[in-house]
């Protein structure tokens, strides 16, 4: 169980940076209603600007304790229950809109990751 988290842990936490740092103004096909880059993304949500920073920032922010988790794993649960739980208001954003469940897919993913890693933690923690 212990490396599955580790992995779900590391895959959700990059899945993070690589939308946020390398998908940002890329048109994924996932991005919500008609939008073709975050910023959009966030319009069609009727997010602001300063609303899509804050996310970015506090995802990216989780993913990296996510990331320090795995050499501190006091962090290790509580970011990645953190970033599930924001993972699930993406999800939401999806459904907000009336997409496909193909366009939320990634967030599922990430969510799942998240919450593996979370759960996978606490047996780590128990087990201790």
């Amino acid at each position: 169980m212990k490396t599955i988290g580790h992995l779900a842990q590391a895959g959700a936490a990059l899945w993070i940076y690589n939308v946020w740092f390398h998908r940002f103004d890329k048109d994924t096909g996932y991005r919500g209603g008609n939008a073709t880059n975050m910023r959009e993304e966030f319009e069609e949500y009727g997010l602001s600007e300063t609303t899509m920073y804050t996310v970015g920032a506090i995802k990216v922010g989780l993913a990296s304790l996510m990331l320090v988790g795995l050499f501190v794993p006091k962090v290790a649960r509580p970011a990645s229950a953190s970033l599930a739980a924001m993972m699930l208001g993406a999800v939401g954003m999806h459904a907000k809109v009336g997409d496909p469940v193909k366009r939320a897919l990634p967030a599922l993913s990430v969510l799942t990751g998240a919450a593996v890693a979370a759960v996978a933690d606490g047996t780590r923690s128990a087990a201790r």
